[in-house]
């Protein structure tokens, strides 16, 4: 037979309680959207900092990151100064390089010559499912140099432009792109 259980004794035992003001459960609330309201809080952590900042620019930074301007990396900098002429002798420079001629590649400009040999290059990772440009700044990233004259090419031919952000290979292979 099993042992018998001691009953509770009635009043030592707590009990749960799901109401009253003591067990209230709140939930976090919206951020408030009104501009003054942030404006005056921005003000104030700014002025109580030990690193007192003008208010003009705070108001410069503010607008700065309203506006959404892209800043430039060191390499996207020394990218737009490069001339098509300086990507004209890379890609003499690598044609030179090889034993044969480069065939069905006669309709094609020197700048989708240029990112096609990137994107066969396997030295700097796999190309297909990310954009060609953060495929050079992650080899840049690992210090896998890659050529600067890609990414001019990539600045030339435009950031928005998904055509030119994809590589051939991905299209070929009809793989879905990642944007992100």
């Amino acid at each position: 037979m099993p042992p018998k259980r001691a009953t509770p004794v009635q009043g030592k035992q707590a009990t749960l309680a799901f109401h009253g003001s003591s067990n209230k459960v709140t939930k976090p609330g919206k951020p408030s959207n009104d501009k003054s309201k942030l404006d005056h809080i921005k003000r104030e952590t700014a002025l109580s900092s030990p690193h007192f900042q003008d208010e003009e620019k705070l108001t410069e930074r503010d607008n700065a990151q309203t506006q959404n301007i892209p800043q430039l990396t060191p390499e996207e900098k020394e990218a737009s100064q490069v001339s098509d002429a300086q990507i004209k002798k890379y890609w003499r420079t690598k044609e030179e390089a090889r034993l044969a001629q480069r065939v069905h590649q006669e309709g094609l400009t020197i700048h989708e010559k240029v990112l096609r040999e990137f994107d066969t290059t396997g030295n700097f990772g796999p190309c297909i499912g990310i954009s060609r440009q953060k495929r050079w700044k992650r080899a840049q990233r690992l210090g896998l140099k890659p050529p600067i004259e890609v990414l001019a090419v990539l600045i030339k031919e435009g950031r928005d432009n998904a055509r030119v952000q994809r590589a051939h290979v991905d299209e070929l292979m009809a793989s879905r792109f990642a944007d992100d």
